[in-house]
């Protein structure tokens, strides 16, 4: 396999969230955006008269402990590359009216903007705005317990130095990883080396699946989701009034990537399991198919507070991310933090979590789990009674509205999803795709059925006059809609992608959720630039590859096979890793690639011996099969050629395949 054909199968490894943070820099803009019309004014001034903008109480709470703000705002790696930098969203603590950006959003974005060290309760720290997550550190009787170590070894290792400049140095003796997400685990050599924790100064505390989780869900639609990623978090966006001002759980994540992952020590597989961890009580309860796959929260009850992992958050959170990823059951999410709330809400003083800021006292905090949980069950169960009344998907999230109860509580405000978003997630997770019309069983796809569009209405200088008139009266959603129609039959019209990249923005300026206005202004930003690719290539990440099982591999080779190109081939070939002893035959028959553990084939095509070291090298790109066959760290009988041919069948995946355009 040469290297690179082995840079897709990296790119996979990574979640879509710090898959990002590989890229270099946002390309210089080529057409700048356009500013807010009179109806994106009206609608943002609109939000100032609907929600409750005088209450101040989170400005208080995300303010609340503040031990040292960050000496710079400005961190860098040992190369000295920008990893974060907090001063291009400082345009958002003036008084300036910003017509751009929805004030609701503005709000978040300000909330998100507080950043160092603060003190959450007797002994319990947050290090807050190095990262899209937070860096928990509670102290112990002899040294420091770290909660999720953020997303980079950099801004990891940065948190920890604020730490230590005002709290003292003393010695890591655990870390707890309380979901499977990256951002919460892929920074842990910024804080701990894998000899300490070999060697048992440092325990690695996760609930159970957290391997497989953690580097299993891109695996095989990683390159779609990486893609995606980019729309959601919108890294190549300027920072500013008409560009990229927050992620809604956070800032953004880094600029530069450098991930880690050291194998749990100690595993927490039921609620009420508990653990003496330097002299602090921990009391844990799993919530898996939550926020995450493999996910706890737990509770502290020497000190009285409550982490919740990503669970409660101070946003909406979506049931489906709009990078893509398997439905999250909002049922079961709900119960869990009722759950919290019957074990831990009359011990709590306190609660935190992996994103914004805590909340103080019992009252404010049985409020704010209560209702996040019902915000859940609320979607869930009026989304599924709407379907049952015949509803599509679509005519469901134009239909839900939250009652004023949950709408006007800030922290349930849809800055990371919608209400709408999330209900059509529900409608997945229950009926799939398919609202039931036939019509819609076999529609044209895009291009095809856009051309016919564009023809029956006239052509496409007709559609963009009528198109045209409906932007000046502020009805982007259908301009977007229609539009869109003309830009896949006519991917030549420049006039047609401008005008669609006029109405994004415009209904990115006017979006609540910061994953909505992030999506919308990149895909106006590639429809005035066009794609633009990236400098730098994705670095290996070998701890990442040690991780992978070998069917994992195996399985994401499957997934990169091309079917046609392998019509009526057959090859059969047989691995034994060394270091390991593992057997492996993988078999190509009917253009699929399968796999078998634990045997070897007696008429192999080709049988290769190499440790399972030398093959994570390999994969990652750090060297190919050639090369370590002529040095001789690799054996093999038969025809080497076979497995040559095989390797080139399989699909190297463009990261840049077009969105916005055909």
């Amino acid at each position: 396999m040469n290297k690179r054909k082995s840079l897709w199968l990296l790119q996979v490894l990574f979640l879509a969230l710090i898959a990002l943070v590989v890229m270099v820099h946002v390309p210089a803009q080529a057409a700048e955006p356009g500013a807010a019309t009179e109806a994106t004014r009206q609608s943002n001034v609109a939000v100032l008269h609907d929600l409750p903008f005088s209450d101040k109480q989170d400005f208080a709470d995300a303010a609340r402990g503040l031990v040292a703000p960050a000496p710079a705002a400005v961190i860098r790696n040992p190369e000295g590359l920008i990893v974060w930098d907090m001063n291009p969203y400082q345009f958002l603590n003036g008084d300036a009216s910003l017509e751009t950006i929805n004030p609701s959003l503005r709000r978040q974005a300000t909330l998100n903007n507080f950043h160092g060290l603060f003190k959450v309760a007797d002994r319990i720290y947050q290090v807050r705005g190095y990262d899209l997550a937070n860096m928990g550190i509670v102290v112990g009787d002899t040294g420091y317990i770290v909660i999720d170590p953020l997303t980079s070894v950099d801004t990891s290792r940065a948190a920890l130095e604020l730490v230590y400049a005002h709290l003292g140095k003393k010695p890591i003796m655990a870390v707890i990883h309380s979901h499977s997400h990256a951002d919460h685990w892929a920074g842990i050599k910024g804080v701990v080396s894998a000899e300490d924790v070999k060697g048992g100064k440092v325990k690695i505390i996760a609930p159970a699946g957290f391997m497989e989780e953690a580097i299993s869900e891109n695996i095989y639609a990683g390159n779609a989701m990486i893609r995606r990623s980019q729309y959601m978090y919108g890294p190549f966006l300027q920072r500013g009034p008409r560009g990229q001002v927050d992620a809604g759980l956070g800032k953004s994540v880094p600029l530069t990537l450098s991930t880690s992952l050291i194998h749990p020590t100690d595993t927490v597989v039921k609620t009420g399991q508990e653990m003496i961890v330097d002299g602090t009580k921990i009391a844990f309860q799993m919530t898996p198919g939550t926020e995450a796959p493999s996910n706890m929260n737990f509770h502290f009850p020497q000190l009285r507070a409550l982490f919740m992992a990503d669970n409660c958050v101070a946003t909406l959170h979506n049931l489906l991310t709009p990078r893509g990823a398997q439905v999250r059951n909002a049922k079961t999410w709900s119960g869990f933090i009722h759950e919290a709330i019957d074990r831990f809400g009359e011990t709590s003083d306190v609660v935190f979590a992996g994103h914004t800021w805590p909340r103080w006292g019992k009252e404010n905090i049985i409020n704010y789990l209560r209702k996040q949980a019902d915000v859940y069950k609320y979607i869930h169960d009026q989304t599924l009674r709407l379907a049952n009344h015949g509803y599509t998907m679509t005519e469901i999230a134009e239909e839900l509205r939250l009652p004023d109860t949950l709408a006007r509580e800030w922290f349930n405000r849809g800055y990371y999803a919608t209400v709408g978003w999330n209900a059509k997630a529900v409608y997945q997770h229950y009926l799939g795709w398919y609202d039931g019309n036939p019509a819609n069983f076999n529609p044209l796809p895009s291009v095809e059925a856009s051309r016919k569009y564009v023809e029956f209405m006239g052509g496409a200088d007709q559609v963009l006059t009528k198109a045209k008139a409906s932007f000046d009266k502020g009805e982007y959603r259908w301009v977007a809609q229609v539009v869109n129609h003309v830009v896949f039959a006519d991917p030549e019209n420049q006039a047609a992608q401008l005008l669609q990249a006029d109405t994004l923005e415009q209904l990115g300026y006017q979006s609540e959720s910061a994953v909505f206005r992030n999506f919308y202004l990149f895909g106006a930003q590639e429809l005035r630039q066009g794609v633009k690719k990236p400098f730098a290539k994705i670095p290996p990440a070998l701890d990442v590859y040690q991780a992978l099982t070998l069917d994992m591999i195996f399985d994401s080779m499957a997934v990169r096979l091309n079917g046609p190109r392998a019509a009526g081939k057959s090859i059969t070939i047989n691995w034994h890793f060394t270091d390991t002893n593992e057997l492996y035959v993988l078999s190509l028959e009917n253009s699929v690639l399968n796999h078998t553990a634990g045997k070897q084939a007696k008429n192999a095509d080709c049988s290769v011996k190499l440790s399972r070291e030398l093959f994570n090298k390999v994969i990652n790109g750090q060297t190919t099969f050639l090369a370590r066959i002529l040095l001789r760290q690799i054996s093999y009988e038969g025809s080497i050629g076979k497995l040559s041919e095989l390797m080139s069948m399989l699909d190297e995946f463009d990261l840049w395949f077009n969105i916005v355009t055909p």
